[in-house]
């Protein structure tokens, strides 16, 4: 479980990004601005390079997390834990937009959990699709949590947990 205090505004919103410097990894943390910025998220990933690319971890209040991956300037892959959280959320509304899904607009479109993206995201590093389904559909797991158990399956909880605590 990872220790992150909440926000001024009590919303406990983060983002950090994860990239390879040659055989170990590196996490640091991003303006919280960017948990509701999608262009800026994209930006900011794409400053870091990375021989694997640069992966950009976002929590959400205790509603959802994004995970997005850079390689290069125009390679982008987009993962969101939670369809629904569009109904709420611009940045959620953002992602579906981005990868050209429809927005649910009624009360029967948004009454079940989904992820939407590349579910293999994170798949040639370890992470694969049915392991990252469960972990988003795990309802008993708040986003900070399911973002440290992909650290951790990914090798770099110790990186990760310094960059929440480097957050306050």
């Amino acid at each position: 479980m990872t220790e992150l205090e909440l926000d001024d505004d009590g919303s406990g919103d983060f983002a950090a990004v994860a990239y390879r410097e040659e055989d170990y990894w590196e996490v640091d943390p991003l303006p919280v601005a960017l948990t509701r910025d999608l262009k800026g998220l994209l930006h900011a990933l794409r400053q870091q390079p990375s021989i694997s690319g640069a992966i950009g971890l976002v929590a959400v209040a205790d509603d959802f997390f994004i995970l997005a991956r850079v390689y290069g300037r125009d390679n982008v892959s987009l993962f969101l834990s939670d369809v629904t959280a569009s109904a709420d959320w611009k940045i959620a509304r953002d992602v579906l937009e981005y990868l050209d899904i429809d927005i649910p607009d009624d009360e029967e479109d948004i009454d079940q959990v989904l992820p939407a993206g590349d579910m293999s995201i994170l798949a040639d590093l370890g992470l694969d699709e049915m392991e990252l389904g469960a972990l988003a559909g795990d309802l008993d797991l708040y986003p900070d949590e399911v973002l440290a158990s992909i650290s951790e399956r990914l090798g770099f909880q110790a990186a990760f947990q310094r960059a929440l605590d480097a957050m306050g």
